[in-house]
């Protein structure tokens, strides 16, 4: 994958739809902003409990924590653009609700954080189909530039809503603030809405919603790539989310502000995170992922304890300044690391485990800095918050990052369906499967070490069962034999193939010494009583 350029960060903008759903989405940013700030604000009017205070960015993260595995099936099995919409009219009747409720002077604690939960259910199910449709809409080589466009639309929105948030509440009331997020859903309605978005050919049976869910679990489970990002996901949600949980106490406690000064904080946040959208892609050309996130954890854990003196509001916004650009440059980084590490075929399953871990790690960090900034002050919660980022830092040795340009994930398209003499259904089975290698003496040990990643590859595609059996007779022998549940099961996962797994494949047929190829055979599995 050639080295990113200025130039290039700007490549996906030459896609209409991608232009249209990304200026789209930043009108629909701008309303969530101003809706995070006027619940966050709100929730420090209602209460004095800083723990209730830190829930209002939990309530919106845990459905994505959730829901994310039942919204990223629905993306790899349904129309992805039925999909947002139906999220976006979800969370436009919500926020209606909300803004009804506050304006009839009904609104408690529990009742915004019910709301604002309700809000995050429709993120949750947007969120999956929207990040796989960015690979649907731009070339692959043009993924991270989208990824980090997407980013940058939000925080663009970030350097300005929340100051703009602000504003409204000093001026017109959390009412208006409400409403104005609310009609800020419309745009990308209607951009979905006629957005004629070419019709997926499928050669196989959509898979029904148990069997792609536990496929997506297997696929990530048995990816160390997407672990290793998954799990960072989670270290830096958890420790780097005290910045936006705790914020509004910063605001008010440490510079005695006021929702202005809470709007303009998360304004500077914002406008580091456009900062680090735009150095992006010069980062990425001097430096691998791995370096780029390491030191993003380090930097942020700086900020943090920056922002935890409260001496001035000057230097809180430069503390927040650069917490904003770690934030968006590892977030996104980490994005796109899974997305151009997957396949598509699972795409959205996998981001929706990413987004899961992220959220998982937000909710119980929301929750443990909350808890320590009631019970030991709010100075000690952010100290904390940073020790922690410094270790996340250090756990980046043990486990890097995978540098995803060295993946093709392209189908293998290789595979041929075999004329079968059995009239089969596409549910008959289940199905046993038989390779038959020649191995000599001498390359056994390579054969093993190619055959421990062969099933490692042929049970992340759907195999059972899978073992490998020597003939006690011919040593030579050597079969590998594994199970699929259907044959349209076993059609799936010859599909699943990508160029990547096919070098695998050719260590086996190199170690093979047979005049011809490894026989396949395929049986049906039938039991006698």
């Amino acid at each position: 994958m050639p080295k990113p350029t200025g130039i290039a960060a700007f490549a996906p903008f030459g896609t209409p739809i991608f232009r249209s759903l990304w200026l789209a989405t930043l009108l629909s940013n701008l309303g969530s902003l101003v809706q995070a700030v006027a619940a966050g604000w709100t929730m420090t009017t209602l209460t004095s409990s800083e723990q209730m205070v830190a829930l209002v960015t939990a309530s919106t993260t845990l459905p994505i924590m959730a829901l994310s595995l039942l919204s990223g099936v629905l993306a790899d099995n349904y129309d992805r653009r039925r999909i947002m919409m139906i999220a976006q009219i979800l969370m436009l009747t919500v926020s209606v609700g909300l803004t009804v409720v506050t304006w009839l002077g009904l609104l408690t604690p529990w009742l915004l954080l019910t709301f604002t939960f309700l809000i995050g259910c429709g993120a949750a199910l947007h969120n999956p189909s929207w990040q796989a449709t960015v690979g649907d809409i731009v070339p692959r080589d043009q993924v991270p530039a989208a990824v980090m466009a997407n980013s940058m639309s939000f925080n663009l929105m970030r350097s300005i809503g929340p100051a703009f948030g602000g504003f409204i509440i000093v001026v017109a009331g959390a009412v208006a603030a409400f409403a104005l997020n609310a009609m800020s859903y419309l745009a990308l309605i209607l951009v979905l809405a006629f957005w004629k978005r070419p019709a997926v050919v499928r050669n196989l049976p959509r898979e029904p919603f148990r069997q792609a869910a536990t496929a997506g679990i297997r696929y990530v489970g048995l990816s160390p790539n997407l672990l290793r990002i998954i799990l960072r996901g989670c270290l830096f949600g958890l420790t780097a989310v005290s910045v936006l949980a705790l914020l509004p106490l910063v605001a008010k406690d440490l510079l005695s502000g006021s929702a202005s000064t809470y709007g303009i904080l998360l304004g500077c946040f914002g406008v580091g995170a456009v900062a680090g959208a735009l150095t992006n892609s010069r980062t990425r050309a001097r430096f691998n992922t791995e370096t780029i996130v390491r030191a993003a954890f380090v930097l942020m854990a700086l900020g943090i304890l920056l922002l935890s003196t409260g001496q001035s509001l000057l230097l809180s916004a430069l503390a927040l300044l650069l917490c904003g650009a770690c934030w968006m440059t590892t977030n996104s980084l980490l994005n796109v690391s899974l997305q151009l590490s997957t396949p598509r075929w699972v795409v959205g399953r996998a981001l929706s485990f990413y987004m899961m871990s992220n959220a998982f790690g937000m909710v119980t960090g929301s929750w443990i800095w909350g808890l320590l900034a009631e019970s030991y002050g709010l100075q000690l919660a952010l100290v904390a918050s940073a020790a922690a980022l410094l270790v996340g830092a250090v756990i980046g040795y043990k486990l890097p990052l995978p540098e995803y340009d060295r993946l093709n994930l392209e189908p293998l398209n290789q595979f041929i369906e075999p004329t079968l003499a059995v009239q089969l259904k596409q549910r008959t089975g289940p199905i046993m499967i038989t390779v038959e290698f020649d191995i000599a003496e001498e390359d056994i040990p390579g054969f093993h070490t190619a055959m421990a990643e062969q099933r490692r590859i042929r049970i992340r595609d759907g195999a059972r069962r899978w073992s490998l059996l020597r003939d006690l007779e011919r040593p030579n022998i050597w079969t590998e034999k594994y199970y699929v549940a259907t044959w349209v099961e076993y059609l799936r996962h010859n599909e699943r193939s990508t160029m990547t797994d096919s070098g695998i494949s050719d260590q086996l047929n190199a170690l093979h010494r047979g005049s011809t190829s490894p026989k396949v055979r395929r049986m049906l599995d039938r039991q006698t009583m």
